[in-house]
């Protein structure tokens, strides 16, 4: 799967209605465009599909009908993260019973887990599964760094086999290939560093940008395939304003605004999120219509 999994790997947000429930067409819809556009994968239940603020029910709602939307068309990298073990393994074989390709797993904890926890905690998945498990570091939303010796003890476990790392630190991809030789699957989490992951070697970028801007997206990926770097850095500061503000902003809101601004309206956020505040909406506006996402005002 490792081998299979590149390119731009598509992040849905999850919609709600304003009753407060998942909003199925519309995910469906989100999920379409993004497949239709040429992403290489998706990957529902990440940061932008709030996958910590469902409950179970709603996170194998999201599953279902992203992974029959899909169709096997692309390969389907499914958010599994939980805060034990137990429910970890639970919705790794569901995930695996609808038929995902891969599961992603972040290390989620109120008490900071040693690295034996952490190794545990992975081994205990992968053996109540047959799929590829991703590993997923990200300091910023789950509290934990998993260093490139974590990783590396982590990537021993036979079916661990990919590493989405996005601390936006490009000397920890470097250090990994260190470790781990040349071939080390790794995937790039931190918009802003996607065109020095490609060029350090990331076999992909995982990313919700493709709901606003899929085209540049895959440029960018087809320019460094072909090793056409000047395409490749157009295309990348062409699109690094919005890459930049999504992070600062936070994927939801910031998705849930470009979306809504394109007519797409995809519900509130589940509190305690809130909608991004006005004088920032005017900001991502005037970045889309930079790119021609939005007509010009007036």
């Amino acid at each position: 799967m490792s081998a299979l999994l590149r390119g731009i790997v598509a992040y849905p947000i999850t919609p709600f209605t304003p009753q407060g429930r998942i909003d199925e067409e519309l995910l469906g819809s989100i999920v379409e465009d993004m497949v239709t556009a040429g992403v290489h994968a998706i990957a529902p239940l990440g940061s932008t599909g709030v996958l910590p603020y469902l409950s179970d029910e709603e996170r194998e709602q999201v599953a279902e009908l992203v992974i029959k939307r899909v169709a096997r068309r692309v390969p389907t990298l499914v958010g599994v993260s939980s805060l034990t073990t137990a429910r970890t393994m639970y919705h790794a074989r569901f995930a695996e019973r609808l038929g995902a390709s891969a599961v992603m797993i972040i290390p989620m904890s109120y008490w900071k887990l040693s690295d034996a926890e952490i190794v545990a905690h992975y081994d205990a998945v992968a053996k109540a599964i047959s799929i590829p498990i991703a590993v997923y570091n990200n300091p910023a939303t789950g509290g934990l760094d998993l260093s490139p010796a974590v990783i590396a003890q982590l990537l021993k476990i036979p079916n661990v086999t990919m590493v989405k790392e996005s601390t936006g630190d490009v000397n920890r991809m470097h250090r990994l290939v260190q470790l781990c030789g040349d071939d080390v699957a790794f995937y790039n989490g931190s918009n802003p560093l996607a065109l020095a992951a490609f060029v350090a070697g990331a076999r992909g970028w995982c990313t919700a940008a493709p709901h606003i801007i899929p085209h540049l997206n895959i440029e960018l990926y087809d320019a460094i395939q072909r090793g056409d770097l000047t395409t490749a850095r157009r295309s990348f500061y062409r699109q690094l304003p919005l890459l930049q503000f999504i992070v600062a902003h936070g994927l939801p809101r910031a998705i849930t605004a470009a979306l809504t601004m394109c007519g797409k309206t995809v519900g509130p956020l589940r509190a305690p999120l809130q909608a991004l505040a006005p004088p920032h909406v005017d900001e991502l506006r005037g970045i889309l219509t930079a790119l021609n996402v939005l007509p010009p005002l007036g």
